[in-house]
């Protein structure tokens, strides 16, 4: 592994750093978050700014052809920028889905007069896309599916119940998953679309969450009319088009973003009086510390051996779930001993140290052990892909959908 810059990777660094240096606030300026502001009523209003600047700069997608409004970057100048922003304070997590998951499926899969009339509006935030996929019925197994289209005439009509779809509630357009053909096997009755969510018959329901916010939603569709042209992929082909969705979604995904950390802890451990003096000087505080920084560094590394395969041209592969795995667990079992470390203190999110941000972790974490893949699924993934070791035995794989279930 190579964990320098070459001289041109160097030279890109430094310009992404001077223009967020004339465009944004370094985080060392200003110790507020600008992510944690979730009662912010203009944080979407500020977000669609702050992507159309980065748009405009090139850098909202470095490695998307000049045509669609990117770079025609490498992987690795994605990364580099991406390293970068992550040191200012800028409002993120509005189109990380559409432009990391939803619009990736489509340049995949559309036509060029498609592409010509979603990509750009996404790219500079004027239009924001969700990813409806997951049902009460079907999570981890996706293609489990019930909601259904229809045929009708030169269109379709949609019917169902999709659940924890973030951001629906602001979205202004979707890529959904539905079952066309309930009479053979479940991975082979499936087909995408992409539709518009103020259409008729569609609605969200934001969904409260233990947080206090509510960014995922249950959405309905009734009787909801697509027109063909908006089906992504082949009639039938909708499990194949779902794997370059979720194929983007691990990376997209992979680990959270900013949060506390072992420095924060440590910083959390020397300022917290213990009944033998400073939390730092516990053996046993000092034992959890040095875990949760060997998995920090165990993640730094792994993350190296992604970032080499980017600069040589080459594409991550299943490894990638490893991240999460070990990423998702940590940031919720530091955060709960934070809070514990901060004794009654602990069970309050405001005027606490950390500005609250262990206790948000905490109760992010058990969602987040979900969102992308549960740490199951992400396990067998590694298991069978990477390790090389027998696949789970799935007894419905040759069972026609609408006969499961039955004796």
């Amino acid at each position: 592994m190579d964990f320098n810059d070459t001289p041109e990777e160097a030279a890109f660094r430094q310009q992404v750093r001077s223009w967020l240096d004339a465009n944004a606030t370094r985080k060392s300026d200003d110790k507020t978050s600008i992510r944690a502001r979730v009662d912010d009523p203009e944080l979407l209003k500020k977000a669609k700014v702050w992507q159309d600047k980065k748009a405009q700069a090139g850098y909202a997608r470095i490695t998307w052809p000049k045509e669609y409004g990117g770079l025609g970057g490498t992987p690795i100048q994605q990364v580099i920028y991406s390293q970068e922003e992550a040191n200012y304070l800028v409002p993120l997590g509005f189109f990380d889905i559409g432009l990391g998951m939803c619009i990736p499926t489509l340049m995949a899969y559309c036509r060029p007069e498609v592409l010509q009339r979603y990509v750009k509006p996404a790219l500079h935030g004027e239009e924001i896309w969700c990813q409806l996929f997951s049902e009460p019925a079907a999570g981890s197994d996706v293609a489990g599916i019930r909601t259904r289209a229809e045929r009708d005439g030169d269109g379709w009509v949609i019917n169902g119940q999709k659940v924890w779809t973030s951001g629906a509630h602001y979205s202004d357009y979707g890529i959904i998953i539905t079952r066309t053909d309930p009479s053979v096997p479940k991975h082979q009755g499936l087909t995408m679309f992409y539709i518009d969510m103020k259409s008729p018959g569609v609605e969200a329901r934001p969904i409260k969450q233990i947080s206090g916010a509510a960014n995922f939603n249950e959405v309905f569709f009734t009787n909801v009319r697509v027109p063909d042209s908006q089906r992504v992929g082949e009639v039938g082909q909708g499990w194949k088009v779902a794997l370059t969705t979720l194929m983007n979604e691990r990376l997209a995904v992979g680990t959270p973003a900013g949060g506390a950390d072992v420095d924060e802890l440590l910083e959390l451990a020397r300022d917290t009086e213990l009944e033998d003096g400073p939390a730092i000087r516990n053996a046993s505080v000092r034992g959890k510390i040095a875990e949760w920084y060997v998995q920090s560094q165990g993640l730094k590394y792994t993350k190296f051996r992604t970032l080499t395969s980017l600069s040589k041209g080459q594409q991550p592969g299943p490894e990638s779930s490893i991240a999460k795995i070990v990423a998702a667990p940590k940031m919720q079992d530091l955060g709960a001993f934070a809070m514990e470390l901060m004794g009654q203190a602990g069970i309050m999110t405001r005027d606490v140290p950390g500005a609250g941000a262990f206790q948000q972790q905490w109760m992010f974490g058990a969602g987040f052990r979900i969102a992308g893949g549960t740490d199951e699924i992400l396990r067998n993934i590694v298991a069978e892909r990477v390790l090389g070791l027998p696949q789970d035995i799935r007894v419905d794989k040759d069972v026609a959908f609408n006969e499961l279930g039955k004796k």
